[in-house]
C-alpha cells in the first residue's frame, strides 16, 4: 500500500501517490468477511497489480462494482464520475444508450494511473469492467464468455475453451484464457478495430452456433436457462458495444477475493484432457501475485492490434 504521509480524520491517512495526494480512508475495514481481507489489503493488491491492469485499463470507460460494506452488504454498479471525483482524475463524456435513468451521456472514469486506480479501490470499487472498445473507437478486443451450467464447471469451460481456440485459428484470430474470477471463463482476442461491435459479435455468435450444432451435449449458445444445465453457455453477445467484461487481474465479490487470473494454454489443455489435480481454478489475490511474479502478463498479446474478423 503507499506510505503513510501523514494522519488525518480518525480513520484517515494522508498519503502521496505518483505526485497526487489522496485521502485514505477505514483502512482496516473488513470487505471480504470470510476471509478477513480488508480495504487496505484491497488497495495493496491493486497497487501491486497495477503495472500489469492499468495497460488494460488505459483509454476505456470503466464501470465499477463498489462493496461500501463489503461483499456481503449493499453493493451498486457506477458508470458515472461521482460528484466527489478528483480534478486530476480522466473522464470522458459518452453516449449511453437505453440508460435506465434516462441519460443521453455519462461522464466515465477513465483509470489510466496509478493514483486513479488506488482512488477507486478507497471508493471500495471492488470489481472492474471495461469494453471491448477505446474511447472514441471500435472494438479491439473480442471476448467469449463461457458460463457453466451445473454440474458442469471450470473444466468442462476448458474444453470449450479449446475448441474454440482452434476454430479462431482456422481465421487466423489467436485468443488468450482468463478465469472470470468466480465460475467460469473467457477468452480474449485482439482485433483490428476497424470493425463495427455489430461484425464483430455476429462472428463470435457464428462460431459459437457451429460449436452448438456440433456438441450440442456440452454447448449452447442460447441463454434460455432451461438450456444450461450441463453445458456450457458461449456468450457470444459479450460483444456488443453496451456490454462490459470483467477486466483481468480485477477482484470479484465473492467469499475469497478471487481476481480475474490469466492462463497458459497448457493448464487449459491439462484440464481440458482430465487432470483434475491441475491448476486451472479461480486463484486468490495472493495468488495471482504469485503468477505475476512467475509469468509476468501472460495478456500482453491482447495490447497489440490483431486482425480483422470474417465479415
Amino acid at each position: 500500500m503507499p506510505a503513510d504521509r501523514g494522519a488525518g480524520a480518525a480513520g484517515r491517512i494522508r498519503v502521496e501517490v505518483a505526485g497526487r495526494a489522496l485521502e485514505l480512508s477505514n483502512l482496516d475495514k473488513v470487505l471480504y468477511p470470510a476471509a478477513g481481507f480488508t480495504k487496505g489489503e484491497v488497495i495493496d493488491y491493486y497497487t501491486r497489480v497495477s503495472g500489469v491492469l492499468l495497460p488494460h485499463l488505459a483509454d476505456r470507460a470503466l464501470t465499477r462494482i463498489r462493496y461500501p460494506n463489503g461483499v456481503d452488504g449493499q453493493y451498486f454498479f457506477e458508470k458515472n464520475a461521482p460528484a466527489s471525483t478528483p480534478d486530476w482524475v480522466r473522464t470522458a463524456r459518452l453516449p449511453t444508450p437505453g440508460s435506465s435513468r434516462g441519460r443521453d451521456e455519462i461522464d466515465f472514469v477513465v483509470a489510466d494511473d496509478l493514483p486513479t486506480l488506488v482512488w477507486l479501490a478507497n471508493l471500495a470499487a471492488l470489481e472492474l469492467h471495461t469494453p471491448q472498445w477505446r474511447v472514441g473507437a471500435d472494438p479491439d478486443l473480442l471476448v467469449v464468455d463461457l458460463d457453466p451450467g451445473a454440474p458442469a464447471g471450470i473444466a468442462e469451460c476448458c474444453v470449450v475453451a479449446v475448441a474454440i481456440r482452434d476454430r479462431f485459428a482456422d481465421d487466423g484470430i489467436a485468443c488468450w484464457p482468463k478465469t472470470s474470477g468466480r465460475k467460469g471463463m473467457q477468452l480474449c482476442a485482439p482485433v483490428s478495430a476497424t470493425q463495427s461491435a455489430e461484425v464483430i459479435s455476429g462472428y463470435v455468435k457464428q462460431v459459437a452456433e457451429e460449436l452448438e450444432s456440433s456438441s450440442p451435449a456440452k454447448v449452447t449458445s442460447r441463454m434460455a436457462k432451461r438450456l444450461r444445465p450441463g453445458r456450457v453457455f458461449i456468450d457470444w453477445s459479450q460483444n456488443n458495444a453496451a456490454k462490459t467484461t470483467v477486466a483481468p487481474y480485477s477482484l470479484r465479490a465473492g467469499p475469497v477475493p478471487a481476481a480475474s487470473t490469466p492462463l497458459t494454454w497448457p493448464e487449459v489443455e491439462a484440464a481440458a484432457a482430465g487432470d483434475l489435480l491441475g491448476a486451472v481454478r479461480q486463484f486468490t489475490a495472493a495468488e495471482v501475485l504469485d503468477r505475476i511474479d512467475e509469468y509476468g502478463d501472460l495478456l500482453a498479446d491482447l495490447l497489440t492490434p490483431g486482425p480483422p474478423v470474417p465479415s
